[in-house]
């Protein structure tokens, strides 16, 4: 299918189509897909390598709060419909009516309903959709921006299906939203990069008992592969060792 646009202006991507489109998703193409371009000069490097149909686990650094308007738009410009696993508190009110009906998926932390969402995620993925995940669980702590350490449940989601794992690492949104400081700056527009990388192999641990130390082996492998791509962005040395913060924990 080639590229079309409608009357609202958003084109559609070249590739086949994912699908219906529901109300919600329209609404949040409306309003976050010129967004990206108002406030961002966006770069996305290696694009193709996010698979054109078939089952897509996406993992990116969490860098600001304004990062999964760049993400999200890289992920649909490369012809594919994000489903974003975030906190269930944004999903109050009139917003989180939009979001469900957009297909994202809620994320219910120390609670019973936790496993609800691994099993959206899973039942996304076996349509043959892409679910789009930040490991962290919250934007990175670390003053330098590097990735702090992950949750499992990132490991935990890729157990469950067998289906390509695409690192993401992202620069330049925390310039439009510093999170420490808690201060905006729109303009003028900043340069923001995603940087998609190889496919992660975990091939090695399917199969293995499912515990703790399996868990946490495969998060940091899906993490290194992350920084890796944010390493090629940046051209610095990370850190040893990936922040850790005591508010952030590590289990999901």
């Amino acid at each position: 299918m080639r590229s079309r646009e409608e009357s609202t202006g958003i084109v559609l991507p070249d590739r086949p189509s994912r699908g219906h489109i529901s109300w919600g998703l329209w609404l949040m193409l409306i309003v976050f897909h010129p967004m990206a371009d108002l406030i961002f000069r966006r770069d996305v490097w290696h694009s193709e390598r996010i698979p054109a149909s078939g089952p897509v686990i996406i993992v990116a650094n969490h860098i600001s709060i304004a990062d999964p308007v760049s993400f999200a738009r890289s992920v649909w410009d490369a012809g594919r419909i994000p489903q974003f696993l975030a906190k269930n508190t944004l999903y109050r009110g009139l917003f989180g009516v939009v979001l469900r009906s957009a297909g994202q998926i809620p994320v219910y932390r120390s609670t019973n309903a936790a496993q609800d969402s691994l099993r959206a995620a899973v039942a996304a993925l076996q349509r043959g959709e892409v679910v789009c995940i930040y490991p962290e669980g919250t934007v990175t702590r670390d003053p330098d921006w590097w990735p702090m350490v992950a949750k499992n449940g990132v490991a935990r989601l890729v157990l469950a299906v067998d289906a390509p794992i695409i690192p993401i690492g992202q620069w330049g949104p925390q310039l439009t939203h510093d999170y420490h400081t808690k201060t905006w700056s729109l303009f003028p527009r900043k340069r923001t990069v995603c940087n998609v990388g190889e496919p992660v192999d975990v091939s090695a641990h399917r199969g293995r008992p499912v515990t703790a130390a399996v868990l946490q082996e495969i998060t940091d492998e899906i993490m290194f592969s992350v920084r890796r791509q944010l390493v090629e962005i940046r051209q610095e040395q990370p850190p040893a060792e990936f922040y850790r913060d005591a508010r952030s924990g590590v289990e999901e």
